[in-house]
């Protein structure tokens, strides 16, 4: 059941499969009076708002999954898939029902759909399995091919219109993902012309939030300007991602190694950077380098009428990741803790810092793990002895800061850490004490006069890594 949920043949198919289970989500009540119902028809909708009641009841439970521990949630998002499933079969049986007694509206169903798309993005983000991402990219176009939300501006309801700016700032961050940056132009538009009224109809107190959400993907795309051509003057659109076929062949008298990338946290935390929701657009390109490019998943028609996998994927983990933006200290150690925690044998913990250097104050005779500074972690949710900003003198250590020997603990097994940062120069001296394989990438703290301006945007070190961590995959 989960399986024939998760995977599906084409795009109609699959949001009808979807959405026509849970559209009534915020169905009203039943029309006319209700002793006029027939039995039959009243216990339909009765049962229906049972299936509705438990998958809204488990879709807000996502939300409370711890997102660590990432061996934890699959079977939570099972019972999910199987509720939509079951919701679907239901109501495809008795939609006329359904739609007699419940006053559907198309933005009821560009709503699910909208919330089907966030599935399969989060089903990405949980297994890094690049696929999901056309499922939810399925969901999302459909929604606005089928204007599903065309008829919310003609209603005196601003939240619906707020659920309708949401999905495009959800579908913008899918297209981003796939490279879709024609269309991404092409959203943005909208988006902003949808904003323009929203701000112009209802005078509300949020006009300021969604002018930065349009900035912020400006600025995203702003980012990237390099532009290349073919032979036919087109734009060929570059991606990061490992291709089919595309690894270069090792060099000769080398051989494949015994360990894979099987984990990696990427962390962002640069102040003034570039960013989109909660992706920066460092985080943008490593996650990139650390996955395959995404495949369609081919399903067949059973004879029963079901949605069956035509065949088993071929096994194509890409690595797990966590992307945390701005973390405290104490999350960014409670994932390396998971993290490490969960990695199989001979496997390898990718670590990537893209943060703000924190440096030391004051000279010591011995020079430690801890005197060399490092990069910053997020003040606003560490709070020690009621504090946040604490003075220290020249003796202390920064507590918001991740130095190097904050990561010696994890490296009794293979480490991969790359620093980018202007205090990258603290992890030069990273010391093996298990002697455990150890990797360490650092960004350059100096830069040519040539080039000084291009990396207010663009990161030397982002830029090239790809090649130094593809063997791993």
């Amino acid at each position: 059941m989960f399986t024939s949920l998760l995977v599906s043949s084409s795009p109609l198919p699959r949001l009808s499969i979807h959405l026509t289970g849970v559209a009534y989500q915020k169905a009203g009540v039943m029309t006319g009076a209700e002793d006029d119902i027939p039995l039959g028809e009243r216990k339909t909708v009765t049962d229906f708002c049972y299936l509705l009641d438990k998958s809204k009841q488990l879709f807000n439970g996502l939300r409370d999954l711890p997102q660590y521990r990432h061996k934890q949630w699959q079977s939570y998002f099972g019972r999910t898939f199987d509720v939509y499933t079951k919701l679907w079969k239901f109501q495809q049986q008795h939609r006329q029902v359904l739609e007699n007694r419940h006053g559907l509206k198309r933005w009821q169903i560009g709503e699910v759909a909208s919330k089907i798309g966030q599935l399969y993005y989060h089903y990405y983000l949980r297994t890094s399995e690049t696929s999901y991402l056309n499922e939810a990219f399925s969901f999302y176009s459909a929604i606005r091919q089928r204007s599903y939300y065309y008829q919310v501006n003609k209603e005196d309801r601003p939240e619906l219109v707020v659920k309708k700016l949401r999905y495009y700032a959800r579908y913008i961050v899918v297209c981003l993902l796939l490279n879709k940056m024609d269309l991404v132009k092409v959203l943005v538009k909208e988006l902003s012309e949808e904003i323009e009224e929203y701000t112009q109809r209802f005078n509300t107190e949020d006009q300021l939030e969604w002018n930065l959400v349009l900035q912020e993907v400006a600025a995203f795309l702003e980012a990237d300007p390099v532009v290349v051509l073919n032979n036919e003057n087109t734009v060929v659109v570059i991606s990061n991602r490992l291709q089919e076929g595309g690894m270069s062949p090792l060099e000769q008298g080398m051989v494949v190694g015994q360990l894979t990338l099987a984990d990696a946290l990427i962390i962002g935390n640069c102040n003034n950077q570039v960013k989109f929701s909660e992706l920066t657009i460092d985080m943008f390109r490593i996650l990139q380098a650390l996955e395959r490019e995404p495949v369609n998943l081919a399903t067949t028609t059973s004879k029963h009428g079901t949605l069956e996998p035509s065949e088993k994927p071929a096994k194509r983990e890409n690595p797990h990741k966590y992307l945390l933006y701005k973390p405290t200290f104490s999350q960014l150690f409670t994932f390396l803790s998971a993290s490490f925690k969960e990695l199989p044998v001979n496997s390898v913990l990718l670590v990537y810092l893209s943060a703000t250097g924190v440096f030391p104050t004051g000279c010591l005779d011995y020079e430690g793990p801890y005197d060399f500074g490092g990069v910053l972690t997020n003040t606003n949710r560490d709070v020690v002895n009621g504090e946040t900003g604490q003075k220290r003198n020249q003796a202390q250590k920064e507590m918001h800061c991740l130095h190097p020997g904050d990561l010696f603990p994890f490296t009794r097994k293979p480490l991969f850490v790359i620093v980018d940062s202007s205090n990258s120069t603290a992890y030069k001296n990273f010391t093996n004490l298990f002697g455990q394989p150890l990797v360490c990438l650092l960004s350059p703290t100096v830069y040519p006069q040539s080039m000084q301006g291009l990396f207010v945007t663009i990161t030397l070190q982002t830029s090239n890594i790809p090649s130094s961590i593809v063997k791993l995959l």
